[in-house]
């Protein structure tokens, strides 16, 4: 090598020193255990009025998840899931169901997870319960008041029934007005399940899944 090249060589080692590469960041493998207990307050409204099977829907984290003694989900990440199954109440008979599913959890650092949890629990959907191992949402029977609203029909009936008549015209008047009320609840529709923005809802993570922060020299931390 000549003196010449060596000199090249010395003034292009000076100037990549001064412009070194990009920063080199340490990759740290995060674990979501199965059966952790996904607390989450749902930021849409739904409802099986309204909703169809696919539907997306968005909610966000309000206990964090802890896993060895790491936080691997703080609180303010965002979940979002999908609506698998909607069923509307019938006139006849039947209740409103709803089953949602939870699939990724993005943390407000930009680690996700996908996941894949079932609804244990809803709190805010009024007289709506969840049941099975699939979640699924069943929304308030409407038998009981139905039944309620008979009775009472089958009293004033039986009111209008004594005073025009005496005791049979009683009876004639309670089976006419219970008979009134039942049939108009077969052709009125059933309730509605409705997640109105803010329901409190529990997912169970079913399966364990990892995810990768890489934190980088800068303290920066990506995907």
């Amino acid at each position: 090598m000549t003196r010449k090249q060596t000199s090249w060589l010395v003034v292009a080692t000076l100037v990549l020193s001064l412009f070194p590469g990009p920063a080199r960041g340490a990759t740290e493998t995060l674990t979501l255990p199965a059966g952790s207990m996904l607390h989450v307050r749902l930021t849409t409204t739904l409802s099986t009025r309204t909703n169809q099977n696919g539907d997306p829907w968005t909610g966000e984290v309000v206990e964090p998840i802890i896993n060895a003694g790491e936080e691997v989900v703080p609180i303010g990440s965002t979940v979002e899931g999908r609506v698998t199954f909607v069923k509307p109440p019938g006139k006849v008979k039947g209740v409103g169901e709803m089953r949602l599913v939870a699939e990724s959890i993005t943390t407000v650092e930009g680690t996700r997870y996908v996941i894949s949890a079932s609804l244990e629990e809803a709190q805010g959907a009024e007289g709506a319960k969840v049941k099975g191992e699939e979640g699924t949402i069943k929304g308030p029977s409407s038998a009981k008041s139905d039944a309620v609203k008979a009775g009472v029909g089958a009293g004033v009936g039986a009111g209008v029934g004594a005073i025009a008549a005496g005791g049979s015209g009683a009876l004639y008047g309670a089976a006419i007005g219970a008979g009134a009320v039942l049939i108009r609840s077969l052709f009125k529709r059933g309730k509605d399940i409705i997640l109105p923005r803010g329901t409190g809802m529990t997912f169970v993570i079913s399966r364990t899944t990892t995810a990768k922060r890489v934190t980088t020299t800068d303290n920066q931390t990506e995907q």
